[in-house]
């Protein structure tokens, strides 16, 4: 293996782009412009530029002028230095010591099934909550939680049938299963109590 080697994980997850002024700025004006509810014709109307000129800057295909970036800053209501501030990044990380996750009321729940935050994702699209889920010996059935998005499960201890939509899965531990969330899911036969297992729900931020 040569010294400058690059290592990766197993992972499918594309090799991360180059950070480019450019691109950066155009993340920068993008995240700006959702956040005030505007489309890109709106911001490009206000700041007296054409439309296909914003969607480049956006997507960091052009080197905006000054005057430029002047026009869509005033347009934001913004210093025209908001829109560097992408180019210093930042890489979040969500940190929990064992016990420590925050013990939640989530949509449905039932007595005896308790839920602990292990983490939140701070930016971006995706909004990511790993669950720590613990059903005590006095817990009742509930196979109708339905949301947004993708819902990964691995169980941990215990045993239970599993419903999602018309389909059900005897999970163990060490079992896993991944599935659509719209669909109505959750345990339906509490075969073996206490059990606990971890929960992954993934969905796009500001989802309904």
């Amino acid at each position: 293996m040569s010294d400058d080697a690059t290592l990766f994980t197993g992972s499918n997850a594309p090799r991360r782009a180059d950070r480019t002024l450019e691109r950066a700025i155009g993340a920068q004006v993008r995240e700006m412009r959702r956040h005030a509810d505007l489309s890109i014709g709106d911001l490009a109307a206000a700041a007296g530029i054409s439309t296909g000129m914003l969607s480049k800057i956006e997507t960091g295909q052009i080197s905006a002028s000054l005057g430029s970036l002047q026009a869509i800053a005033a347009a934001l209501a913004v210093p025209m230095t908001t829109l560097f501030a992408g180019f210093e990044e930042r890489r979040d990380a969500s940190y929990v010591k064992a016990g420590q996750g925050v013990v939640i009321e989530r949509r449905g729940t039932k007595v005896g099934h308790v839920y602990q935050l292990l983490g939140a994702s701070l930016r971006g699209d995706v909004v990511i909550e790993p669950y720590l889920i613990t059903l005590s010996a006095d817990a009742v059935p509930y196979p109708s939680f339905q949301h947004e998005g993708l819902e990964f499960i691995y169980m941990l201890s215990g045993e239970v049938i599993y419903r999602h939509a018309d389909q059900t899965f005897v999970l163990r531990p060490g079992d896993s299963l991944l599935f659509d969330s719209g669909a109505l899911h959750g345990p339906e036969t509490l075969t073996a109590l206490p059990m606990t297992f971890l929960s992954v729900i993934v969905y796009a931020r500001g989802a309904a």
